[in-house]
């Protein structure tokens, strides 16, 4: 805790967020627990750097390019001197008592390293506990009770210095995978991540599309890229091989309608990028080997497909 009582610094990453970013930050406004907010402006060019003006107390870090969620927050997290850091989208509101209740989740478990969020949308609907682990390594949602892989990016809280000796975040993600890649290294690190009942209301794509080529090529691209970095070799292998040959197949399937990720040219662009993103990938796999104390294969067997 710092001299102030300030236990956490929350991160809100936001471009183009004007139409939404105000009840975000009314709503940290109204937190029951004291704490400090760094928005991270990604260039935005439609006046959202006017409207944090009116918003006292409220830190900018204003980025001369948009690097993205992931960009944003790994910018960032050289600034943040509090125990806690909390990720918040700009789009996602948090209930009066979310940071209460993240931080007090965390203090009640030392080893747990992370805090998930109940992400509900307007209508109330859930729209995400955490992330689980599917067996073919993807990150998605989970809605129920039960214990959870990872947390969902959109509303988290971490312990900061845990946070840096696993690596921080992979900026070079620019959006989505970011939160499963770290939940990844903080299981492997030997920590947990709890799931509370910390809420927040998440309009959920309010700054990108979901459903989007964009949207399918990130995702489809840095799955990949977590596998190559956290999980056993043998899957990562795997999911690369029935990636490729998956794409290789499509030009002689007859598939009308087909969504984004199942386009041929789209698949072939997310392998280049794989493939030129390859050696980096290989170096921080062996630093998160490095920091790693539990293997890798169990850390699969126990979430995958959970």
């Amino acid at each position: 805790m710092t001299s102030d009582g300030v236990r956490t610094t929350v991160i809100v990453i936001t471009w183009r967020g004007r139409a939404h970013i105000d009840a975000c930050l009314d709503a940290l406004a109204a937190q029951t627990r004291p704490h400090r907010t760094l928005v991270v402006d990604n260039a935005s060019d439609d006046g959202t750097a006017e409207l944090l003006v009116a918003h006292p107390g409220v830190g900018v870090l204003r980025l001369p390019r948009n690097r993205g969620y992931a960009g944003g927050l790994a910018a960032a997290l050289p600034h943040v001197t509090t125990p806690f850091v909390a990720w918040l989208n700009d789009d996602a509101a948090p209930a009066p008592d979310w940071l209460e209740v993240a931080e007090g989740n965390l203090a009640r478990n030392p080893n747990a390293a992370a805090a998930t969020s109940v992400l509900r949308t307007p209508d109330g609907d859930v729209q995400s506990t955490g992330v689980r682990l599917t067996v073919d390594g993807h990150g998605a949602d989970a809605t129920g009770n039960g214990a959870v892989f990872g947390f969902c990016g959109g509303a988290a809280l971490l312990r900061t210095d845990v946070l840096r000796e696993v690596g921080g975040v992979p900026a070079e993600f620019f959006c989505y995978y970011e939160d499963t890649d770290t939940a990844w290294r903080l299981r492997l690190a030997g920590f947990d991540v709890v799931r509370t009942e910390a809420t927040a209301t998440h309009l959920h794509g309010a700054s990108t599309r979901p459903g989007s080529a964009l949207f399918h090529r990130w995702n489809e691209r840095n799955r990949v890229i977590t596998l190559l970095r956290c999980a056993p070799a043998g899957v990562a292998v795997r999911e690369l091989a029935r990636f490729a040959a998956l794409t290789a197949l499509l030009p002689w399937r007859d598939l009308p309608d087909r969504p984004p990720n199942l386009r041929a040219v789209l698949r072939l662009r997310v392998l280049v990028e794989v493939a030129f993103r390859l050696p980096a990938a290989l170096r921080a796999r062996r630093l998160v080997r490095r920091a790693a104390t539990v293997p890798r294969r169990a850390v699969w067997e126990a979430w995958a497909g959970r």
